[in-house]
């Protein structure tokens, strides 16, 4: 049985390889900001300090559930955002990961205030087989904001990820390697609906679509 120690380790080597993963997939913005996390149990939550470029698991700051700092340090502009992660926690017992980036393609949908479709196959395959909705805006990490994402996630039980408004999207899943392939398939699939508007725009998939591909999926593993 993994222990506690192993079973946190674990987690942040997890969190650094998926900040690399994020950099070589060429989905980060021309800053590089990002804010990633991994439940250590029911009561907390690693968090990167405010930079991930190059990061390492020591970097890492342990909060709690209601987003207040318990071990480490965070540089006052991941100090605004605990709550944010915590709320998707308190939200979702089943969510081990949560990655938040400023993805170009994305993060034009955020800004737009459009829902992004679910129209590229790897949205299907990688946790996100219906559309991104929108939070609306509020100030990082304030009540607003918070508010805006508990909300949209019990009306959207089944999404993977959001689109807060005027900001970027915050994607999650049951571990960081899950959440960085979803961060990477919603970013693709941002930039083809883009490109497609200039060809007379994107097309839905027909109906089924999820389930064939998941009839794929379990045929290739069997």
């Amino acid at each position: 049985m993994m222990t506690d120690a192993t079973g946190r380790r674990s987690r942040a080597d997890g969190l650094v390889e998926a900040a690399r993963e994020l950099f070589a997939a060429g989905v980060m913005s021309h800053s590089g900001h990002a804010n990633l996390s991994a439940r250590i149990d029911g009561d907390r939550f690693l968090l990167t300090p405010g930079y991930v470029r190059g990061l390492t698991a020591g970097q890492l700051a342990v909060v709690g559930l209601d987003g207040r700092l318990l071990e480490g340090e965070l540089r006052s502009v991941s100090a605004e955002i605990t709550t944010m992660h915590a709320a998707v926690y308190r939200a979702r017992p089943g969510v081990g990961a949560v990655v938040h980036t400023h993805s170009p393609a994305t993060t034009a949908f955020a800004v737009a205030h459009r829902p992004l479709p679910c129209r590229t196959e790897p949205m299907l395959r990688f946790g996100q087989p219906e559309e991104v909705p929108v939070v609306p805006w509020g100030p990082r990490g304030s009540d607003v904001s918070v508010r805006g994402i508990a909300d949209v996630l019990e009306r959207r039980p089944t999404t993977s990820a959001v689109l807060l408004a005027n900001h970027g999207p915050l994607v999650f899943g049951p571990d960081p390697d899950a959440a960085w392939r979803l961060v990477v398939a919603i970013e693709e699939s941002a930039e083809a609906e883009l490109a497609a508007a200039a060809i007379g725009g994107a097309v839905d998939f027909p109906p089924g679509a999820l389930a064939d591909v998941r009839a794929s999926i379990a045929r290739a593993a069997s």
